[in-house]
């Protein structure tokens, strides 16, 4: 007697399906301009906002300056 499992067939469609969506087989392969600057502004965006979050930490290793360089001037109204 012999058992076939649905897990491989599953996961060939499941294949296809994301391949679908990662590679287009023909044509294509360009994406519209307003969708690559929101992608590259947002994630610009979460990087400011992950390196705000870890600026105490990022001090401490010494990736960001303590800002003892800045001259005092600049930093008055």
């Amino acid at each position: 007697m012999q058992i076939q499992t649905k897990a491989l067939p599953q996961s060939f469609s499941l294949r296809r399906s994301f391949r679908s969506f990662t590679a287009p087989e023909q044509g294509g392969g360009t994406y519209h301009p307003l969708l690559v600057v929101s992608v590259v502004v947002l994630l610009t965006l979460f990087a400011i906002v992950e390196i705000d979050l870890h600026s105490a930490q990022l001090q401490a290793i010494g990736l960001l300056g303590h800002g003892s360089g800045i001259n005092p001037v600049f930093l008055s109204p």
